[in-house]
């Protein structure tokens, strides 16, 4: 395999994984479970006082830890060169660092987990990052009768936390070092949402530093209170995407679940040897078949999570990796009518299946296992209403099977959805998309810049042809439901690459775009907050 083994492509595959579970009822969140806290609730909570924050920290090029503050986060493919990066570790100390950048002119962009899968951080004209590693707390305020949790604080420290402190998770994301400050406003994802639904579905506020009109920063807090006068910023960040209206310091949680107390994690492999275009084809279309009829809330398939990575041909075999959150027993048979599905009529089946039992939040903390932190990706994104079509099977399939261009670290994973998602309204946040069965990721990676140029334009054709029929892209129809916001493609911008007459905004936030644009005009007019696919104001 002459750029990747088969370990780094894998983690590389993997760390673009969302996050799942069967039992659990909904954990409130009023002073009964803050009785039950202990030490994890807060100084607030206890009357302590509490510690003085991090920082501020304002690192320039000649600091020594300016070098890991510009290259901190998931891939390789960009790196910034600001002018400073303020490491904070409070709302004021934000609103601080906004006021200067603002006042010297200087563009700024906010880094949580660092994540983000194009330039919108490591722009060339972005001057200074406000780094929100510094902010991590996760506690029970019970001003407000709910979790908050601090924009720097990593999902793994959010699972963490909750759990060991109240027993109750956020449906989010399966990769845990990501940071809660961009993964939130994209909706979060996870191994859980097919039974819980989306993370912003249990979001009832959030702080903001907001620039206004005279470029003042003031920090402001909105909730899902049908009175409440910034209820539309509140909104705008329930699927309206990272760095669009201010710096988000700090969210509230209300009415979290309970997760699972253990769930079944799986790994299933299929071999490429052996596998023609008739048995690939046969093989997706149990899939998506499986996917379409067990994507209802009440069905007991709903605990069931997997992502099907198909990889390319040169990496031997496809694999899947998901959890069951059931008991012994029924876990096991989920997983088994599952994988039957995928080899019924005459298909391929797995030529490996490993499982084991773990605790829920150790297998949260597991997550994908490692990440692909040393490598260049390009992802693309598409959510599915169907299983694919016949054309697209075979899309896949040619592209897969390429022998005209070496690009072993290219991949699709088609991830379950549906269940709870789908029982919320598109309009009730600004994560539309509530009606889809498969959530795909296409991906490239590679080491060296001097391997960029081909792995780009096989993702490009590869995306473009799986969507011939609609214009190169997932627009919205029978098949097809559009592109998710924290998988960002500014692709779908260019009309070299999206022919389909849907503009990205509709792809990305459906008819939300409208809304999502008065909002920015309301609490960003100056658009300091911007980015290559940053919400434009009316």
């Amino acid at each position: 395999m002459s750029e990747h083994t088969r370990r780094t492509v894998l983690r590389t595959a993997a760390a673009t994984g969302a996050g799942l579970s069967l039992t659990g009822a909904a954990a409130g969140s009023g002073a009964a479970a803050a009785a039950t806290a202990g030490s994890g609730a807060g100084a607030a909570a206890h009357g302590r006082r509490p510690p003085p924050p991090l920082g501020p920290v304002r690192a320039g090029p000649d600091d020594p830890r300016y070098e890991h503050l510009v290259s901190r986060g998931q891939g390789t493919r960009f790196k910034g060169s600001p002018d400073l990066v303020y490491v904070v570790g409070s709302t004021r100390q934000v609103v601080r660092a906004v006021n200067e950048s603002v006042r010297a002119g200087r563009r700024l962009a906010v880094r949580s987990g660092g994540h983000c899968f194009e330039d919108f951080v490591d722009h060339p004209d972005i001057r200074v990052v406000i780094d929100m590693s510094g902010m991590t707390q996760v506690y029970y305020d019970p001003h407000r009768d709910a979790f908050a949790v601090e924009a720097g604080a990593t999902l793994a420290e959010v699972y963490r936390r909750l759990h060991l402190g109240w027993g109750v998770t956020v449906p989010a994301g399966w990769c845990p070092e990501v940071g809660a400050g961009g993964h939130v406003p994209g909706g979060g994802y996870g191994p859980l949402c097919r039974l819980y639904g989306l993370a912003v579905d249990y979001l009832y506020a959030v702080e903001v530093v907001v620039v206004d009109r005279r470029g003042r920063a003031r920090a402001v807090v909105a909730t899902r209170e049908a009175d409440d006068p910034n209820r539309e910023l509140w909104w705008a960040h329930t699927g309206g995407g990272g760095g669009n209206f201010g710096v988000v310091t700090r969210y509230w949680f209300r009415d979290l679940p309970s997760p699972p107390a253990t769930v079944l994690s799986f790994t299933a492999e299929w071999s490429w040897e052996g596998m023609d275009r008739e048995a690939f084809a046969r093989m997706v279309r149990g899939h998506g078949r499986w996917a379409e009829r067990h994507s209802g809330s009440g069905a007991a398939e709903a605990a069931l999570y997997s992502e099907f990575i198909l990889f390319r041909r040169q990496l031997g075999a496809h694999r899947m990796a998901g959890q069951v959150a059931a008991g012994p027993g029924t876990a096991e048979r989920l997983l088994r009518g599952h994988l039957e599905a995928i080899g019924a009529d005459g298909g391929v089946r797995p030529s490996a299946v490993r499982t084991r039992r773990l605790p829920w939040l150790t297998a949260a903390l597991e997550g994908t296992g490692e990440d692909g932190s040393a490598f260049s990706q390009k992802i693309k994104s598409g959510y599915a209403r169907k299983g694919l079509t016949g054309r697209q099977i075979e899309a896949v399939h040619r592209h897969l099977t390429r022998a005209d261009v070496d690009v072993p670290g290219g991949m699709v994973s088609l991830n379950t959805y549906g269940g709870r998602v789908n029982d919320v309204a598109p309009s009730a946040t600004a994560a539309a998309h509530r009606d889809s069965v498969l959530k795909l990721t296409y991906m490239a990676s590679w080491e060296k810049p001097e391997q960029e140029a081909r792995h780009l334009a096989w993702i490009r054709e590869f995306y473009r042809d799986v969507y011939a029929d609609t214009g190169g892209v997932p627009a919205p129809g029978p098949v097809d439901d559009g592109a998710f916001i924290s998988y960002p493609d500014v692709d779908l911008a260019d009309p070299r690459w999206n022919a389909s007459g849907v503009p990205w905004s509709e792809l990305y936030y459906k008819d939300g775009y409208r809304r999502l644009r008065r909002a920015k005009a309301r609490w960003d007019p100056r658009g300091v907050f911007r980015h290559a696919l940053s919400v434009e104001p009316v």
